[in-house]
């Protein structure tokens, strides 16, 4: 039987919606998981009619999260056989500050690559209780763990999370601003060695996730040099047999993407998007996402927190 909810509880889990999503693509990294994840907990929602639940918000969040841990474990195991580098689904956010700190910087690709480093669990009391700011009783039923257990979690969590995210003068990157993802794009461009050099780290990685139906390095590069080098011949990762001439770039936009701004090249196979991170003025991280089966939240969002 299809489910007939009441009005009201239309309206309530329609107000919880774009939580839930943003809890659903923290926990998973994809868009298209992240949506049929709150589809499901839509479905028990009016499945249950509401009845008896006092706490609407904390009921859909258990659902919710139960449900993406379910969709996190089932994804590690497909991984297992991805073609290079996965990253997150790129997703476009607001810029107008309606999210916290907390949860701008949850949503960055330096953070979630970060998060993927944790186990299922770790990653889901990490984000219940420092981003989301929920009660350990609830990371708890969540989990089906003690609250003793999950404080232990978290605890874990945040110490691999502060190791992965200093560098080695005990810094944490930033994301890249415009004008210097933009100055590299240039340089680049222009053929321009010493300027692009200058602007990258020299310990910069580059990671790209295009997924098998388009060309890029199959793991990440790391150093300016090597990085500058691949840059060099974008070209090809734009579909190009020879290099094409400045006529025939294809549109470049800025758009802010996983609450960074990001470059898109709307290349003819897709968009393309780099985004990175910097410190000091120079790019430590530089990301490119490719993959056009993980471009779901970017060719049709939905609101996010």
């Amino acid at each position: 039987m299809s489910p007939d909810p009441r009005p009201g509880d239309v309206e309530v889990f329609e107000s919880e919606r774009p939580r839930l999503t943003g809890l659903a693509y923290r926990i998973t990294g994809s868009a298209a998981d992240a949506q049929d994840v709150v589809q499901d907990a839509w479905l028990r929602w009016a499945a249950s009619g509401a009845t008896g639940v006092e706490n609407p918000a904390g009921w859909l969040t258990t659902v919710t999260s139960r449900l993406a841990i379910d969709r996190l474990r089932a994804q590690r195991r497909r991984r297992e056989q991805y073609l290079g580098p996965w990253l997150p689904d790129p997703v476009p956010t607001a810029s107008d500050g309606e999210r916290t700190a907390e949860l701008a910087e949850s949503l960055t690709l330096g953070f979630l690559v970060v998060l993927d480093t944790l186990g299922p669990s770790e990653r889901v009391a990490f984000l219940l209780c420092d981003v989301f700011a929920e009660p350990y009783p609830v990371v708890a039923e969540v989990l089906g763990k003690s609250e003793a257990a999950c404080r232990q979690l978290v605890s874990r969590a945040r110490r691999k999370v502060r190791a992965a995210r200093l560098d080695t003068r005990r810094a944490v990157a930033a994301p890249a601003a415009a004008e210097l993802l933009v100055e590299l794009m240039q340089a680049v461009l222009a053929d321009d060695e010493d300027r692009v050099l200058r602007l990258l780290h020299p310990d910069v990685v580059l990671t790209s996730d295009a997924g098998p139906a388009r060309r890029a390095a199959r793991h990440p590069v790391v150093g300016a040099p090597r990085v500058h080098r691949l840059l060099r011949g974008g070209w090809r990762l734009l579909g190009f047999q020879s290099r094409p001439r400045p006529d025939e770039y294809p549109p470049t936009r800025l758009a802010y993407i996983n609450s960074s701004t990001s470059v898109v090249v709307d290349s003819p196979g897709g968009p393309i998007v780099f985004t990175g991170e910097a410190l000091d003025g120079r790019i430590t991280s530089l990301w490119m996402l490719a993959n056009p089966d993980k471009m779901t939240g970017f060719n049709d969002p939905h609101p996010i927190l």
